[in-house]
């Protein structure tokens, strides 16, 4: 008889929330330069070895936590693609917002992109980093595609419009506005994003 393989303790699940909520407490609280992992591990009431064992830098950490809000965000195609995008964008918005003030207070009157700048640093820094950041977004991405899919086929977009295409003209003037320019987001600027877009993309009606 072969002998009885030995597994890994399991992963718990209670464990994963008590991280995940401690990090993006913290992330939020501290901002990127002020964030530990050490500091994590005592509030989740676990060991520090049972987080770099999962996460083996501070960036690591970071992509889970922003990949965590990413997830907090419902993605649901209802009928009426103006509104189902304007609706998304604007939680997106939102969690952009939160990440931009990490760690400094609402009426500092600092426009720079803040810990969303952080992570963009680290994906170009680290390759391991860059690959999990593209994984996490091509996961979330393909929710908003399908979306953007279903409003097609319902006749409410052309039949030509690729989804993809029109995403990067929604998600990638937010970032441009974020990273670059510095700009103000907010829904007046998702409002008009959305009509804009769309203007070009919506089916023709007899």
């Amino acid at each position: 008889m072969e002998p009885a393989v030995r597994r890994g303790r399991p992963r718990s699940e209670a464990a994963d929330a008590r991280i995940g909520g401690a990090a993006l407490e913290l992330l939020l609280e501290r901002g990127y330069d002020a964030f530990s992992v050490d500091e994590v591990a005592v509030k989740a009431g676990v060991a520090k070895t049972t987080l770099y064992r999962r996460w083996p830098t501070k960036d690591h950490l970071v992509v889970a936590v922003v990949a965590r809000m990413q997830d907090e965000v419902p993605v649901e195609y209802r009928g009426d693609v103006r509104a189902d995008l304007t609706r998304y964008l604007n939680a997106i918005v939102d969690g952009l917002d939160r990440m931009r003030l990490a760690g400094r207070p609402a009426a500092s009157g600092d426009t720079s992109a803040g810990l969303v700048a952080e992570v963009a640093a680290a994906a170009a820094r680290h390759a391991d980093i860059g690959a999990a950041v593209q994984a996490m977004f091509v996961r979330r991405n393909a929710l908003v595609l399908r979306l953007i899919e279903q409003a097609r086929d319902a006749g409410e977009l052309r039949e030509d419009v690729e989804p993809e295409v029109l995403f990067d003209q929604l998600a990638g003037a937010l970032y441009y506005r974020l990273l670059i320019t510095g700009r103000p987001l907010g829904a007046a600027y998702v409002d008009r994003l959305v009509t804009g877009v769309l203007r070009g993309a919506a089916a023709r009606t007899a």
